[in-house]
């Protein structure tokens, strides 16, 4: 169950990674036009719609995002599934047709099936579509129902299964819906205090993938609270809406930027350089963009105790920025390309006091965390033990970048035990995750001669190769390595 919600994380954050480009454009339209919203530029009007085209249907997105990332080969038909499994269930469950087939009238229905094109809904149509992707994507028919073999058969068969589902949700989902209108009603009904265990649940949840699940009920429209969509569009409270998004500003822009000095100030000397370079380059995504994950997953494992602090360190600034009533929303991510872009919104509420308190929090993370690592002497990057020199990044001097993948992924790959023990790779922001046949073949050592930062096995058939913000271009090289092999 633990490794089917983490791959659920990950494939979440196909569709997630869209939003940037909704902030951009709304964020520019509401710049030129911030009192009219458009209506007093066709420029402006323009470009909110169009960032509006993707933010209003992120349930859609969902749906596709979820069904490619969690079929097997990741392939068009799981996706186009994904689609169709949505658009059965949402069509069924709209309030029009729910009236008619009730025989009532359409102000009579639940007010549940308003709501039914949600994230959930687009979660869960993704997973039926990548269940039966992976469950028919290779099935054989009968000569005569030849054509709908294979991959043709997915989307008939999401069609079919969604039809007894959407039966249940007719009168499961009413029973979902208040539950988390009640849920989020009494988060929001705790105000500031309320925003603080959000802040730190939402952190707390990173390694499980599960805080994308948490998301969606405050920033999405799964509740009614829709923080996001709300504040983009300027239809909340100033000072209220974006209470759920503006303390997280300080802790992406700032705080963990303290916490990269503070573990390069803790490495050994010999690995200072090393460190500081890792360092910067997390650092500056996580404070341009708000793309945290390359500097927490940094420690996130190797220290945790670290990590329980930065999730307690974040709800107390989501506590701070909503008590003092300062916001700013975000697209994507709390970086500085959305605060820039936000901080003229009508909504926004002196966003500049998020970056002093973001100053506060960044020299509050550099005490705490070298406090810690020196107190309890926790081995983060810079400190973990030395690798001899015949051991580090064999012949990768001088090679081009694409030459330098290339060498790693072959190492790596040859220290897991090749195709005789590999059985499937995958990755997330910063890490291979591997799947072998027997975990006593693998060969540590081997891995770390590729100039990986760390290793960690989760258990007998289960790994993680930690690489960093460049994992995306080792793990396409690994797959070309597995399929090449296959064909030999």
């Amino acid at each position: 169950m633990k490794k089917y919600l983490q791959r659920l994380g990950r494939s979440l954050m196909l569709p997630v990674a869209v939003l940037p480009a909704a902030a951009i454009l709304m964020g520019i339209g509401y710049w030129i036009d911030p009192l009219g919203w458009g209506a007093g530029s066709p420029i402006a009007a323009f470009l909110i719609k169009a960032g509006g085209s993707i933010i209003d249907n992120m349930s859609i997105l969902f749906a596709v995002g979820v069904a490619l990332g969690m079929s097997r080969e990741r392939d068009g038909a799981a996706a186009l599934s994904g689609l169709v499994a949505y658009l059965v269930v949402t069509t069924l469950l709209s309030t029009d047709v729910v009236a008619m087939l009730l025989s009532i009238d359409v102000g009579e229905v639940n007010a549940a099936f308003g709501k039914i094109e949600n994230q959930f809904i687009g979660i869960l149509s993704g997973l039926v579509a990548a269940s039966m992707y992976n469950r028919f994507s290779h099935v054989k028919l009968p000569d005569a129902l030849a054509f709908f073999s294979g991959k043709r058969s997915v989307p008939i068969m999401t069609s079919v299964l969604m039809l007894p589902i959407t039966f249940v949700l007719f009168f499961v989902w009413p029973v979902i819906y208040t539950w988390l209108v009640n849920f989020g009603t009494a988060i929001s009904g705790m105000g500031h205090i309320g925003a603080g265990i959000y802040g730190f649940f939402n952190r707390l949840l990173i390694p499980t993938g599960l805080h994308h699940a948490l998301n969606s009920v405050f920033w999405f429209d799964v509740a009614g609270i829709d923080d996001i969509g709300n504040f983009w569009n300027g239809t909340g409270v100033k000072g209220i809406t974006g209470m759920y998004q503006a303390g997280f500003f300080p802790i992406m822009m700032f705080g963990l930027i303290g916490a990269a000095f503070a573990m390069y100030h803790t490495a050994k000397p010999e690995k200072k350089k090393e460190t500081a370079s890792l360092m910067l380059a997390a650092g500056f995504a996580a404070f341009f963009t708000g793309v945290t994950e390359p500097l927490e997953f940094a420690f996130m494992f190797v220290a945790p105790a670290l990590y329980l602090a930065h999730a307690v360190l974040t709800g107390i600034s989501l506590a701070i920025s909503a008590f003092f009533q300062w916001t700013a929303g975000f697209g994507f991510s709390a970086g500085f390309v959305d605060l820039f872009l936000s901080s003229k919104l009508p909504l926004a509420n002196k966003p500049y006091m998020l970056i002093l308190q973001g100053l506060a929090f960044a020299v509050l993370y550099y005490v705490v965390f070298r406090f810690l690592i020196t107190k309890l002497n926790l081995t983060t990057p810079g400190r973990e033990e030395s690798i001899p020199e015949d051991m580090e990044g064999e012949g990768m001097t001088n090679l081009s970048a694409h030459e330098k993948f290339a060498l790693m992924a072959s190492i790596i790959y040859e220290g897991l035990g090749g195709n005789a023990n590999v059985t499937s790779v995958d990755n997330c922001i910063t890490r291979l995750r591997v799947e072998v046949r027997d975990m006593d073949i693998v060969d540590q050592e081997k891995i770390k001669k590729a100039g990986v930062p760390g290793i960690k096995v989760i258990d007998r058939h289960s790994m993680q190769v930690i690489v960093g913000p460049q994992v995306q271009f080792i793990a396409d090289e690994v797959e070309k390595i597995r399929r090449q092999s296959k064909l030999i």
